[in-house]
């Protein structure tokens, strides 16, 4: 199909790329703004990283390694629906999501302990491994010891945060249990301590003291830090119920940020926001679920029926938004008729490359450095994301091929990181909305 010139990108090979991200300096607030964790007046910045920043990788190898971990969270989250929606009385411990894509820096205890922490938009607890390890799995920082913390104290079973857990037991304190769809699994003792984030300090933050720690996915970082929306989260327990992230592009010299608080939402110059409410899944309430009402190929509005992007009454399918997931997933049926869309607008040939871990490909024409592709348009409720090339499209000049960066999946669909990159993303759980505004991150 031909497609008006209006309705095309052109899109430079070099300039298409995966997102790997850091996050710019964090900024400081006065002392007296924070003696009480309840009274954040400015907020603050978080320096972030990618998962695979320093491992001298090829842009090409690092959007395979997101996209197989992507897989990876997709089936977990998946599962942790499935497992609600199917079998509601069973005894069994609760399953999350966990693991993402960034790492945080922070320090925990008085004197502070440092350590990175992998950042999870889809699940709520904070948690690092503790000594006295039982099984731990190795970390480049010391574990944290609650024995050298003047500031630690352990969590009592009738606190509201051991109330707010999937499963817990009362013996020695408040002790958790969190289970992952891959049956990786953190067990300890939830306590509290002060949390520092660069010069920020924040005390009696709630979080578990994991001396059980198994499975893959945990590696990267010493442990994990939930900004879900239940009541275990970090964003939840500053009650400063906004928080935002700008990821930048794949460029390892730029940096991203995430920001709490009322910076979240950048400053006016950025330009009008657009903002989308966020629906709520009681089965599924740590996760950020928006309104995805059609979407746009070209000029051509895909045939997709109301019903495909729906949450259902048990609370399967729905679209979640979600920062640790690289690519976005939509509905089988949605997916094919993006598929088949493209490969009438494109204009090149379909190439299998199974290689890849994505499902369409082109061939790259051998006479020309730039191709030009569909606009590609995501409509949430009141909010229509008319996203940049460079978000949907991959390309790997050594194989030859330009890719579609979104895949298939069977129930929930997510959109994906790679679609979010160079946007400032804001999550306001006052007002239960996600507002959208496309910037350059390392400008911020």
């Amino acid at each position: 199909m031909a497609t008006s010139l209006h309705a095309l990108c052109r899109v430079s090979f070099s300039a298409l790329v995966i997102v790997i991200l850091y996050v710019s300096p964090a900024v400081s607030t006065s002392r007296g703004a924070l003696d009480h964790v309840h009274k954040l007046r400015n907020g603050f910045r978080v320096k972030l990283r990618h998962i695979d920043s320093g491992k001298n990788l090829t842009k090409w190898e690092r959007m395979q390694r997101g996209i197989k971990r992507g897989n990876n969270r997709l089936q977990r989250l998946n599962a942790m629906v499935s497992a609600v929606s199917t079998d509601s009385t069973a005894v069994q411990a609760p399953i999350v999501a966990g693991n993402g894509e960034f790492l945080m820096d922070l320090s925990i205890g008085t004197p502070p302990t440092s350590y990175s922490a992998i950042l999870d938009t889809g699940s709520d607890l904070i948690w690092t491994q503790c000594k006295p390890c039982t099984q731990c799995y190795d970390q480049s920082t010391p574990i944290f010891d609650p024995e050298k913390s003047s500031t630690f104290s352990k969590l009592s079973c009738s606190s509201d945060l051991c109330s707010a857990l999937p499963q817990s037991t009362c013996n020695d304190g408040c002790e958790y249990l969190y289970t992952y769809g891959d049956y990786s699994s953190t067990q300890g003792v939830m306590g509290r301590d002060t949390f520092t984030f660069d010069k920020v300090s924040i005390p009696k933050i709630g979080f578990g003291c994991g001396e059980d720690n198994e499975g893959d996915g945990f590696s990267q970082g010493a442990g994990l830090i939930g900004l879900g929306r239940g009541p275990l989260s970090l964003v939840s327990q500053l009650k400063e119920r906004k928080f935002s992230y700008c990821l930048t592009s794949i460029d390892e010299t730029q940096k991203s940020l995430l920001m709490m608080g009322p910076i979240a939402s950048g400053n006016e110059s950025l330009g009008a926001m657009k903002t989308t409410p966020l629906i709520r899944n009681p089965s599924q309430p740590s996760f950020y679920y928006l309104s995805l009402q059609g979407i746009t190929v070209g000029s051509t509005p895909l045939p997709i029926k109301k019903s495909t992007f729906a949450l259902e009454d048990d609370g399967t399918g729905g679209v979640i938004i979600d920062s640790g997931t690289t690519i976005t997933y939509l509905e089988q049926a949605a997916f094919d008729a993006l598929k088949k869309e493209f490969i009438s607008q494109m204009g090149l040939s379909v190439k299998s490359l199974s290689s890849t871990g994505l499902d369409l490909c082109f061939s790259l024409p051998s006479d020309s450095t730039q191709v030009e592709v569909p606009k590609l348009i995501f409509h949430f409720d009141h909010a229509d994301l008319d996203l940049p090339a460079e978000n949907y499209m991959i390309v790997d000049s050594s194989s030859g091929v330009i890719c579609l960066a979104m895949g298939s999946s069977s129930g929930m669909s997510i959109f994906g990181n790679v679609q979010q990159q160079n946007m400032l993303v804001v999550h306001d759980l006052k007002k239960e909305t996600v507002s959208f505004i496309q910037t350059q991150c390392h400008n911020l």
